[in-house]
């Protein structure tokens, strides 16, 4: 298995922690282009010294706070739209996959659903065709249980998908995600479709990002389907320690 390093939790150095990522046993990080950790500069600077110093594999989650693919204020949608390119662009010369959300329900959103679908979908279709002239795959990630958010259901981010047409586009299961909604085996049965997964724990409820092992998903019934997955996994947790302990109990459940 391929596993990789995730954390937007972390607000110290976003950096000194990645160096320790291959001893610990992964093989991958995940760069969230949030916060200290957004593509600018200086953290490509930072980022392209661990390139060259490891053999770490990176992915990309591309930016969400504040950005809405399924913005109706069109100058909001143009400048999320903006943002996603630039960072894929930034990061095109090390990544060949970007995660990105596919939108939510703005107040005028909410009186014109099918419209802001559509945009979510225009957006998305922009953001494909910019990654595939750089060579680049994009997962449309799945939701956790939130009000007026896309892409809970399986059969709803699939159409999503779908209505892109695009070769390069494909699902990120979030399987903590799909635990909020109760719909973890329901996605899994669209697994062809899956071409990256996040990995983390929760009680059902919320999305707590818990150590794999701590909420209530089974993972000994749930890793086991992932058999011809050749895609990378990615353990999304809140500390360098929790990460570590997810990552040894999944090499328990294979």
């Amino acid at each position: 298995m391929d596993v990789s390093f995730s954390s937007l939790a972390l607000v110290n150095n976003p950096f000194e922690w990645v160096y320790d990522l291959e001893d610990l046993g992964f093989t991958g990080w995940e760069v969230v282009s949030e916060g200290k950790q957004q593509l600018n500069d200086a953290t490509l600077f930072e980022i392209k010294n661990i390139i060259k110093t490891t053999d770490l594999a990176l992915t990309l989650h591309l930016p969400f706070s504040d950005l809405n693919l399924g913005s109706l204020n069109l100058p909001i949608w143009r400048e999320s739209i903006r943002q996603m390119k630039k960072c894929i662009e930034r990061s095109s010369d090390f990544i060949e996959l970007a995660v990105v959300h596919p939108g939510h329900l703005s107040p005028l959103g909410m009186q014109l659903p099918d419209k802001a679908w559509q945009q979510s979908v225009e957006g998305l279709k922009e953001i494909c065709d910019f990654a595939d002239d750089l060579g680049i795959k994009i997962g449309v990630e799945n939701m956790p249980d939130m009000q007026q958010i896309f892409g809970k259901r399986p059969e709803e981010l699939l159409g999503m998908i779908d209505s892109l047409g695009k070769n390069n586009a494909g699902m990120t299961f979030d399987i903590g995600h799909a635990n909020t909604n109760g719909l973890v085996l329901d996605f899994i049965k669209e697994i062809e479709h899956v071409i990256h997964v996040h990995l983390h724990d929760n009680k059902g409820k919320s999305d707590e990002h818990l150590q794999l092992g701590k909420g209530t998903i089974n993972w000994k019934e749930v890793i086991p389907k992932f058999k011809g997955y050749k895609g990378r996994f990615v353990i999304e947790a809140r500390t360098i320690e929790e990460g570590t302990a997810s990552l040894n109990y999944l090499k328990k459940q294979v």
